[in-house]
This record gives structure tokens, sequence and C-alpha cells, in this order.
């Protein structure tokens, strides 16, 4: 029922900083009868609706003027949305759901964010969570986006606790609408083609309606390679050359991986020095596979001829995105009181990762359960035979340390011979809705409805090494049966039969592309993953006005919801064991159920009365008993103050409630390789005695690193090299929010017509928030002995493996927890005003929001974590919008504001930098779209997005915020000027 509305546009801008093209077409429009509606945040019909809560509203019109192929892209522009935890240009790493679009708001995460379509759920798009992808909402099908700041779990259940975005799909439509577009970068790629294509025909008896939008888009890829800014791989001067918090944003460029296609390789010789263990000796290849020192940065980067690899010039910016997507909606006047509907959304997504080629570490991923060496001999009916591949640099000089009597060796590897990694992902979304509402005699009305739906991907992925077959592959020998003409043997064979007999080929993994196409194949590991999401719903609501107050009539509403949530996660068997030489990922699946009961009651108070026009009270409560965390409660109480037809006052104050996702709760522990961290041992000394150091020497591996070089230092691979594993917890406990607004709204009629201020402060905290307390946050509390119990998740190498150090942190585990807490303050402000200029329209559009302070907190008693005005939280953000329509012409601007921020505190403090040092400049982006009415029925448009060019901030690798492959953070765009045209037709 939200889309049976019919307020007039001076009331809708009492509520909105959205509304700039509607405002412009409709404010001179004569005001309709009222009828009853529903506003975002109530389920109370009321003829005179207005929310104790703000509520922003971005209209179709909006939209259309943007030129979005997808709603997050627009959304995101709005400074009450915080950075989303999945995007186009963020999700390039992910194991599953690149590609997908969430959204956020107030920084508070996906999951805090409550995506309603019409009013109702929408079932998820990532597994194991509750965020929607909005790739599977068709944006020319929506009428406005109501977003609602502050919790509203009383109204809508769990996962309200930052607010909720509810997405109005369009009604009583007639005749067809057609939009094409096609667009690119500046640079030529961000290729983008959409069509969409709406029709709408009303029943022979004009009881009813039906609407269907067909839409495709395809946004294509951007590659790291061609931004200057990403094009060679980086690192913070400061951390890794000069330690100068001065060259925090300058980049050591280029710091190529010392990963290589030709690979690297170390072996020891006996000590030559009395009181000195074997000296290790390393080498690789140059283009004429010539024996050389190894350098991480060489000339190049391209790994041939070269000693370092340039991982940037394989990774993606912009995943490619292709989408198709049937939307159908529906309703059906059985009698003059009882209407049928429908909804129906089908979308497929189609997305494509690209990243480097896999660097490959024997020692910690195919030979770790020798001691971290590969053999270079092997024993074969009691005697000893050479692997015949091993260069005699190798096998002449090497000796055995691992104790077994043979020679060996160890290496690392850029796969590039086996294959590129990349993963294909198919996404498919579907949510059916049906059911009824009416009116019940002359002051009840219902509505009722049941729905399911569910998202599914299979992924398949190249380019992993498969360990046991690359094992294999390199235990070889010379097949003694296989003798030429002059009697010598030739044909290398690997040693296992069972192995031969399964298709095992030889791998020559000495220099770059040596591998065979054979035994490349051989030891390919394809990987697959299948993921599915279920939601089912059902439920009523009966809302009346059973009595005449005073004031007005009293409205209540109450009703009852049932819910089912269902997800699950399976790999293929080499990924979950970790077999695939990368991530081991566990299958995760889990479900959960919650019946609950709601009541809402608005009380008009008082109206007429000096400095009272009018005054009501609102009330809600909602009871839920899940089937994981049991019973829940969620309240909210709001007054509205129209002190006249100028000033009105509002305030609510909710309790919100949260209960644990899916994942959360039962995610099997899934590998993860975190970046950014700082180890609190790093040069630590032997004579050291703080605190920390005493813990760091406790170390056994770190006590080798500090007596073998004086002080505890990390390699480049060490820096590269930290693996972790993130698990769920069935024990989790449902958070609990509590949000608070307070605002006033001004719209002076009588002194300036169609100006609309509104004012709104904010305040949210929630109590034992389901978060992660973070693996810095571990480090720290660990080596400092604050807290010891977070110990428990750090492991180091006792000794050198491979490329990494005795004492590198090889696996920092994370586990969801009920934490101290999280907090979000500020102001919002906004304004619309349009007006007659000169023979045409102008309108203008601001919403700033101002972030006072926000803070998490990693266990009940740590200290409060701030992360207002860090990258990511600017403390001021604002959106202006600007328009004016003269004839048959017409143009909008969007300015963009994002301010200053600074580094990660906790960052700095690790470092010891000072917060100046950490300074990261505002930034301004400007869109532009110009439109012109060819005839009557068709409309030609032009726009430029990001038209300043402006470059992204430079928060490059090291640094707390980075993108892998953008070295910016995810508020920037990284993609630069973008040009579009496109035509519109209506019938």
């Amino acid at each position: 029922m939200f889309q049976r509305r019919s307020i007039s546009i001076a009331a809708l801008a009492c509520l909105s900083a959205y509304s700039v093209a509607g405002f412009a077409q409709n404010a001179s429009a004569p005001q309709q009868q009222l009828e009853r509606v529903e506003v975002t945040g109530s389920r109370i019909l009321s003829a005179n609706a207005e929310s104790a809560a703000p509520i922003q509203v971005m209209t179709g019109a909006e939209i259309a003027a943007s030129g979005v192929a997808n709603l997050q892209e627009l959304l995101l522009k709005s400074p009450v949305f915080g950075t989303p935890a999945i995007s186009r240009t963020n999700s390039n790493f992910s194991t599953s759901s690149a590609g997908v679009a969430t959204i956020d708001l107030r920084n508070l995460g996906s999951n805090r964010t409550l995506v309603l379509v019409n009013g109702r759920r929408y079932v998820a798009g990532v597994p194991g969570s509750s965020a929607v992808d909005l790739n599977s909402i068709p944006a020319d099908f929506i009428e406005r986006v109501e977003i609602m700041t502050g919790g509203a779990s009383s109204t809508y259940g769990s996962d309200a606790v930052a607010g909720v975005v509810n997405i109005i799909l369009k009604r009583n439509f007639q005749g067809v609408q057609l939009d094409a577009q096609y667009g690119k970068s500046q640079k030529g790629d961000d290729e983008k083609k959409k069509f969409t294509a709406t029709f709408g025909v009303n029943t022979a008896d004009n009881r009813g309606n039906i609407m269907v939008n067909l839409s495709g888009s395809r946004q294509g890829a951007v590659y790291s390679r061609d931004r200057a800014i990403s094009a060679v791989d980086q690192y913070s001067k400061a951390l890794v050359e000069t330690g100068d918090p001065a060259d925090l944003f300058t980049p050591t460029r280029p710091f190529y991986s010392s990963f290589v296609p030709q690979g690297t390789f170390s072996y020891w010789t006996p000590e030559v020095t009395a009181g000195k263990g074997p000296v290790k000796h390393s080498f690789t290849y140059d283009a004429n596979h010539n024996e050389i020192a190894p350098s991480t940065n060489g000339p190049d980067g391209d790994g041939v001829g070269a000693t370092g690899f340039n991982r940037s010039a394989y990774r993606t910016i912009a995943v490619p995105t292709d989408r198709l997507m049937l939307a159908t909606k529906g309703e059906y006047n059985i009698t003059d009181q009882h209407t049928a509907f429908f909804e129906g959304n089908y979308a497929s997504t189609k997305t494509k990762t690209r990243l480097e080629p896999f660097p490959l570490d024997a020692a910690a991923q195919v030979f770790n359960g020798q001691g971290g060496v590969t053999p270079a001999e092997f024993m074969v009916n009691g005697v000893k035979v050479r692997n015949p591949l091993v260069p005699d640099t190798i096998y002449n000089n090497a000796i055995d340390t691992n104790g077994d009597g043979l020679k060996d060796f160890t290496f690392t590897r850029r796969m590039s011979d086996v294959d590129v990694r990349s993963s294909k992902a198919d996404r498919d979304t579907l949510r059916l809705m049906t059911g009824m509402k009416g009116e019940l005699g002359k002051s009840w009305n219902y509505d009722t409805y049941i729905g399911y739906g569910f998202t599914k991907e299979g992924q398949t992925g190249t380019g992993q090494v498969n360990v046991l077959n690359l094992r294999n592959a390199m235990q070889v020998m010379t097949d003694v049966n296989d003798v030429n003409n002059n009697g010598n043997t030739t044909e290398v064979i690997c040693i296992d039969a069972v192995a031969r007999a399964q298709g095992c080929v030889p791998a020559n993994v000495f220099g770059a592309n040596t591998l065979s196409p054979a035994a490349a194949a051989y030891i390919n590991a394809p990987s697959s993953l299948n993921t599915k999401t279920t939601q089912t719903l059902a439920g009523f609501t009966l809302t009346g006005e059973p009595i005449e107050l005073p004031a007005g009539p009293l409205g209540i509403a109450f009703g009852g919801e049932y819910r089912r949530e269902a997800s699950s996660t399976e790999f293929d068997v080499l990924t979950q064991t970790g077999l695939n030489a990368g991530n081991a990922l566990p299958n995760t699946s889990g479900s959960f159920n919650v019946k609950e009961l709601f009541l809402e009651a608005r009380v008009p108070l008082l109206k007429n009365l000096p400095l009272v026009k009018q005054l009501d009270a609102s009330a809600a409560v909602r009871q839920g008993r899940y089937s994981s965390v049991g019973n829940t409660t969620s309240w909210n109480t709001g007054v509205d103050w129209a002190l006249n037809t100028t000033f009105r006052v509002r305030a609510n104050y909710s309790a919100s409630t949260r209960a644990p996702n899916i994942g959360e709760l039962y995610q099997a522990p899934s590998q993860t390789f975190p970046t950014g961290l700082v180890d609190p041992c790093i040069g630590v000394k032997a004579t050291d005695t703080s605190a920390t150091a005493v813990n760091c020497l406790k170390d056994p591996g770190v006590a080798a690193n500090v007596a073998a070089n004086g002080s505890f230092v990390q390699s480049q691979a060490d820096l590269q090299g930290v693996s972790g594993f993130d698990s769920g917890n069935p024990n989790l406990k449902a958070e609990k929010g509590r949000s608070f607004t307070l605002g006033f709204v001004v719209t002076p009629k009588d002194l300036v017509k169609n100006l609309a201020v509104t004012v709104d402060y904010y305040r949210i905290k929630i109590k034992d928030a389901i978060n992660t307390p973070g693996r810095q946050y571990a480090l720290d509390q660990c080596y400092s002995g604050a807290n010891t119990s977070f110990c428990q998740y750090i492991t180091r190498r006792a000794t050198a493996a491979g490329a990494n150090s005795a004492g590198s942190l090889e696996f920092i585990n994370e586990t969801s927890a009920n934490t101290g807490g999280d907090f979000v303050e500020g102001i919002d402000l906004t304004a619309t005003y349009a007006t007659r200029l000169g023979n045409g329209m102008f309108n203008s559009r601001l919403a700033y929001t101002y972030m006072k302070k926000a803070y998490n907190k990693a266990t009940p008693d740590a200290e409060e974590n701030r992360f207002d005005g860090e990258v990511g939280q600017p403390k001021h953000r604002w959106l202006l919008n600007l328009g004016y329509n003269y004839g048959d012409f017409g143009i909008v601007a969007t300015t963009t504001y994002i301010g200053q921020s600074y580094l990660d505190d906790q960052f700095l403090k690790s470092n010891e930098i000072e917060k100046k040092w950490g300074k990261v400049k505002e930034k301004v982006y400007l869109d532009l779209q110009g439109t012109y009415q060819i005839t009557k029925r068709s409309q030609v448009y032009l726009g430029i997005d990001n038209a300043l060019n402006t470059k992204p901030a430079p928060i490059i690798t090291g640094l707390p915020g980075n993108v892998t492959g953008n070295e910016t953070a995810t508020i920037y765009d990284p993609i630069g000027r973008r040009y579009y045209v496109g035509l519109r037709y209506s019938l």
C-alpha cells in the first residue's frame, strides 16, 4: 500500500531532500484529494501521513537524470550512505559475490541496512547475509526511493538498525517507454550499453493493470594497467623504504612481486666458516635463461628478463557485469473493496574477475609436509635417483636440510604458464510476491501477502594449482626403459606408477614458460562454487481508525509475519581442503526462521491551538521469536509537532534488534589474506625490555630472527604472506540498537514558495554489535600484554619457510563476536527549492551530512576506536543538484563533495605517526546531463560523469582502506571521466 500515495508536492518536500525533477514537474500542479497512505517507517494508513523520523525521497525522474545502469551508483552519492561492502569496483578479489551492488547506511554495515521493495523484504544477494544485490532491481521500473535513517525494527523486523531503503515500483502505468543508452570512459574502456522497455496496460473492464519491464545492460571491464595511479605495483614509501611519515602517500614504485614466472630457487651448501651454519644461495633466470641473482624490482616487471613481477598488469579495477532483468507487477480489483496483487522479479547477472597468475610458494603450499623443502633426488627401489630437470647448480651443490638424506631446495614461482586466474559467475535472482489488500468497513484496511525468493550463483575459475598433482609432477626420474640410439635414456617420467596411470606429466619449473602444455593442464586446478540463498515470508496487517479523538482519529495497526532464511555455499573438493594452493574454504550452510507480532499506534494529541497546528504521538512494539537466538523485542516512540504551516518539529526514539545472520552464525573457517597489518614485533632487539619486546621474544621464531639479524625484520614475502581464517560463532546473541532523531522542517510558503529545509540530529548506538574485533587489534592486545587471550588466534613461523622469515606472521584468525558496540552521531541538512527563472524552471536541492562522532569497540572493556573523519567516513559530505528546463532543453548538474579525511588512527598509532601526516584532501565530483525533447514522445540525452576528471586519492598499497588493484579507497572514483548518450521514447 506504499504505492497508494497522493500527497501534495509541498508535503513531500517536507520529508525530502531528493525531489528536484519531480518538484519541477509538479510544483504548479493542482493538489489531488488525499487518500489514506502508508509512509515508510509506519504500517498505519492515514490521510495526513507525516513521519516522526526523517525520510528522504529520490524520485524516478532523478534516477533517469543520472543515467545510471545500477541504482547503487546513484545512492552512493548521497551523504547518508557509507562505503559499500561490495560494488563493481572493489570486488575483483572476492571469493564470491564479485560485481554485487550493496548499500550501507551511516557506515554501520550492509547487514544493518534493510532494503525493501514496496514495503516488503527482498531476498539477499550475498550468501549468508541479508544484503540485497541492487543489480536485481531495474532502475527504470522505480517510481521513487524512500530512505529512512535510524532504527525501524519495530516496523519491519531485524536488520533495520541503521535504517530502511524502501524501493517503490511504478504503479498503474499504461503505454510503452523505451530507453537506449551507450557510453564509455575517456580512456575508451568501461563501455556501457543499456536498453530498457516498460509496458503497461489496463484490463478491458479497467479493474486491473499489469506492467512489465525488460532491462538489459552491459558494463565493461576497467584494468589496473590502464590507469596511471594503478598501472605498476607499488607500496607506501614510508613503510618500506624511508620511514618518513611525509612519504606515506608517496609510492615506492615499482614494488614488484618477488614471485616471478621463471622462479626463484634457493639451496644450502655446507658451512664454510666455523660457528656458522649452512649458507643459503638463491638465483633466478634472465630472458636468455642465464642464472642471475634475484632482486625484487627489476627493470621491466613482466617477470621475463626481469626479477620482479608487475601484478597490476593483470588486475581489474571494475568487474565487467552483464545484467538481464524481467520485472512485472499487477493489480486487479475483485470488488470495489478487495484487490489482488502480484509482483515478480527475475535477474540474471554475469560477471568475470581477472587476477594475476598464481604465486606459488612450494615450501608452504606443496612440500609443507616435508619440512618445506623440495627434493632434488629420490629413493627408488633402494637407489638414489636424480630429478633430471633440476639444474646442476642445485644438484651439484645442495645439501640435505630436512634429515632424510636427500638433497633438497626451495622455490617460489609465478605460474603464468598454467593460466591467468579468473572466475566467471552466473547469478540468478527470483522473487515472487502475491497477496490481497482492501477495506473492511469504513475504518479498517487489511494487507496480506506471501512471497518466495532465491539467489543462486554458479562460479567456475581457472589458474589455481592442484597441489597433489604438482607434487607428483615434480617427483620424477629418467625412464630407464627408454634408450636412444646412443644408449642414453631421454624420457622423464613421474616416479609414482599410480600417478602415471592417472595422467601425470613431469613439470619443469626451472625458468619461464618451461611447463609443457600437457604439464600445465595436469597441474591446473579448475575451481567451482555454487551458492543458494532462499527466503520465504508471509504476513498480514490490519490497520484502522477505530475512534475519533478531539485532535483527530486514533490510528492503529497490528499484524504478524513469518520468515525463513536459508543459505548454502559449496566449493569444489580441492578448494575445501586448500589443495588448490589457495584459500581453504569449507562449505557453509544454515537456516533460521522467525515468527513476529507487532502493534503500532498514532495518537493525535492536540490541534488548532496557538503554536500547535497538530501534535501527534506514535508508538510501536514488535515481539519476535527466532529459532537461532530466541526472543527479541523492538519498540519505538515518536512525536510530530506542526507549530503552523511553516514549522514542524519531529523526534523519534527507537530500540532495534538485529539477529545474527547465517554467515555470522555458521560460516566454516574460511581462509583470507589480510593486508595493511603492522607487526608489533618489527624492530625489536634482544636487549629491549618493553612489554611488547618481552612478549615478542617469547616466540622462538621471533627470537631466532632477532639473533640472525640484530633486530626483528620482515621480508617482502612476509608482508604479502599473512593469512588467517574467518569463522562464524553459533553462540552469538542478538545485537541491540538505540537510535534517536530530533529535527525540524521549514516550509515558508508565504515567504518563499517551493522552499523546504530540514535539519535533523541523529544518534545510533549499538550494544553487543556483531563484528570481528580486528586483526590489528588482536596483534596489539596480544603483544602489549593488555589482553593475552587474543594470542590464541596468532600463529608465527617457528623457522624460515621458503621465502618467509623465522617468526613472521603466518595466521591471524578471527571469529564473529558480540563486541563492545558501534556508535554514530551527526547532523543532516537538506534543502529543496524550485522557481520560475526567465522562461524556464530552475530546480535545486542540497543534502549535507556532518558526522560528529563515530566509533566502535572491539570488546566491552576496550577503548573507543574512533572512525569519524577517517578515509571512507569523512566528517563533511554534501550533494548539490541544480537543474534548469527551458522549452525543449534541460540540464542537470550534480556536484558531490567528499570532505577531508585521515588514515585509520589505529594504523597511525601502530606506526607511531602523527595524525597530520595521514591527511587525505577533499574531492569534488561533477556530473552533467543535458536533454532535448525531439518530439512529444521522444527525447535525446547526453551525459558526462566525473566531468572534471577528478583523480582518486592515493590510498596506495600498504595503507588502510586500499582496494587491491585500484590504489585508492572505495569511496573515490577510480575510473575517471565518462560519457554517455541515450534516447527515450514513449507511446
